[in-house]
């Protein structure tokens, strides 16, 4: 018991130093694009695998990432980063934007769950701007999802932000210049929403699916 107090402590007290990270404090190394993106397992991330995004803070991995209903949205569109929790979240695949077999940092990728709401026609990600908190979201679906709100164009990126962790990027209209990090937002909805504006950056590790599951038969057998 005083062991899982002593973690959860930890975990908040690096939960509020993150949160208070001055804007310019990154992990980021901005020369580190087209290099592989190096799931858990240390294989290189592909479009043939399945992967859960997992939050990692300053080394501690908790959450993951799921779908709720936000504002007055009658369909779970609103992509949130999970609070802490053992819950490994939605599963997703990533789609090459162009001939390359290989997902690379910096390089134009489509994200997408492996499972939808039956009240979206895709589950790939995209960005609309919440008129009410006035952020600019990850989300799902398309414009009919998002009545009343404005969906951006633009494509998303991976890039490096330490050995094996990562964040998200999204470049409006395909720039490579009009770019933003995918950021935490709290609106108090059951986690924290992924946005262009935010508390702080987003970091992740990818654990491929049938790698997480070979840890869970380990564990019991």
């Amino acid at each position: 018991m005083k062991f899982v107090c002593s973690s959860l402590t930890l975990s908040f007290l690096l939960f509020a130093f993150l949160t208070n990270l001055s804007p310019s404090f990154s992990f980021e190394d901005n020369g580190d694009d087209g290099r592989y993106i190096i799931a858990t397992n240390r294989i290189p991330i592909h479009p043939d695998g399945r992967y859960y995004i997992i939050p990692s803070f300053m080394g501690i991995r908790s959450g993951g990432i799921k779908l709720e209903k936000t504002g007055n949205s009658n369909c779970p569109v609103t992509v949130l980063e999970e609070d802490f929790t053992s819950e490994r979240g939605l599963a997703v695949k990533f789609n090459i934007i162009g001939t390359s077999y290989d997902i690379l940092t910096g390089s134009p990728i489509g994200i997408e769950f492996l499972n939808k709401p039956n009240c979206v026609e895709s589950s790939k990600w995209l960005i609309f701007v919440d008129n009410v908190i006035k952020k600019s979201c990850v989300g799902i679906g398309g414009p009919e999802n998002y009545p009343g709100m404005k969906t951006l164009n633009g494509t998303f990126l991976i890039r490096n932000a330490g050995v094996t962790t990562y964040k998200f990027v999204f470049c409006e209209n395909g720039s490579s210049t009009s770019c933003s990090d995918i950021r935490w937002y709290n609106n108090f909805e059951g986690g924290g929403r992924l946005s262009l504006t935010g508390q702080y950056v987003s970091y992740f590790v990818f654990v491929e699916t049938y790698s997480y599951e070979d840890e869970i038969m380990k564990s019991i057998a």
